[in-house]
């Protein structure tokens, strides 16, 4: 018969054993977790050693208006991961609304003005511009919505064939009226000071309108995702559609909806991007939708679906811009920021689906 003190003792062994390991299993799968997040912090740290003005009142300036600029895409993009896809079409979009804008907007008296009766350049038509070419992203994002939601067809192959399309229409656009695909210049200054203008300055760096732009739409995205039945539905949408379907969710039009938003912010994005940029040429926006994805990954937007917080897209911009500005200001050439961007991608999706295995 077993002693009934040696069982306890070498039962509390093991419960002790086990909580060791579970302890140890913590905080290796606590530095795994964030293992991007420590890094960045050990990167701002040499960066800051060796650039002193990386962490200067004008080089957050700096940073503030690059996650500005950036961060309207990702939070369209993110929609979309939610929902277990992504969105190739995004920076192709960007491009051609930011040449509709760019066009649109050109000084009435510029040489090489594309369309030569268009109205003055006034506040108001300044709005119905930026109208205009968020509904043509619409317009674009709800048909990548329709045909993954009417065919079950993947978002991939759907927003791979309208990137192609778009960049058609681009190369089509720029040959109008003689223009022979040159780059769209001549922006007017009303256009500039909308956009690009002094709202106030950092560090003798200028903050521009832009930032307030970013910040509205970030607040009503929120309110979007977490106070409305559309995002609710959304998530439903992303965790498991059948369930989602069962439920009474219209998964048809929750699908169309978060693309149809998608795209309506990926002209937002155009419709700045000109302004950014000085003109916009037939590459404008190529590969954007890299840097969105691997911005919406790290901070926490789930490929496996029905997983995103818009605090986390923020921070993820942030990570992200950090790095390519730390990057620059240590030398490194664009070559390799490209190298750099493609490893971001693919450790964060790693970490996103060890994250994904563990739970399940």
């Amino acid at each position: 018969m077993a002693n009934p003190v040696t069982t306890l003792r070498r039962t509390a062994e093991e419960f002790k054993a086990k909580d060791v390991k579970d302890k140890k299993r913590y905080i290796t799968d606590s530095i795994l977790n964030n293992a991007l997040y420590i890094l960045m912090l050990i990167f701002v740290i040499y960066t800051a050693i060796e650039r002193p003005n990386f962490l200067t009142m004008g080089s957050l300036a700096n940073l503030i208006t690059q996650v500005a600029a950036y961060l309207p895409m990702a939070l369209g993009i993110a929609g979309c991961i939610v929902l277990t896809g992504t969105d190739l079409s995004a920076g192709r979009v960007a491009g051609l609304t930011a040449a509709v804008a760019g066009v649109f907007l050109q000084k009435t008296d510029f040489a090489n003005k594309m369309f030569q009766n268009l109205p003055s350049i006034s506040t108001g038509w300044i709005l119905v511009t930026m109208l205009a070419v968020i509904v043509i992203g619409a317009v674009i994002g709800l048909v990548n919505g329709f045909f993954v939601a009417k065919f079950s067809l993947h978002p991939f192959i759907v927003t791979l064939s309208t990137q192609l399309i778009t960049y058609g229409i681009i190369l089509w656009f720029f040959a109008l009226n003689g223009n022979n695909g040159q780059p769209i210049s001549g922006l007017s200054q009303e256009y500039k000071d909308f956009v690009g203008g002094t709202m106030f300055r950092l560090g003798g760096v200028s903050v521009p309108w832009y930032v307030l732009y970013a910040i509205i739409l970030t607040a009503l995205m929120w309110f979007i995702w977490n106070k409305t039945t559309f995002g609710k539905n959304m998530f439903a949408v992303g965790s498991n559609a059948e369930a989602a379907r069962v439920s009474g969710v219209n998964v048809f039009w929750t699908t169309v909806l978060v693309h149809t938003l998608a795209g309506a912010m990926y002209g937002y994005s155009g419709f700045i991007e000109g302004v950014r940029s000085g003109s916009v040429a037939a590459s404008t926006g190529l590969n954007a939708e890299c840097d969105a994805i691997a911005a919406c990954v790290i901070g926490g937007v789930s490929f496996v679906g029905g997983t995103g917080k818009i605090s986390g897209i923020i921070l993820g911009v942030f990570v992200l811009r950090i790095i390519f500005v730390a990057l620059t200001m240590l030398g490194v050439d664009s070559s390799s920021l490209y190298i750099i961007k493609g490893a971001i991608i693919l450790c964060a999706c790693s970490l996103d689906m060890r994250k994904y295995l563990v739970k399940k």
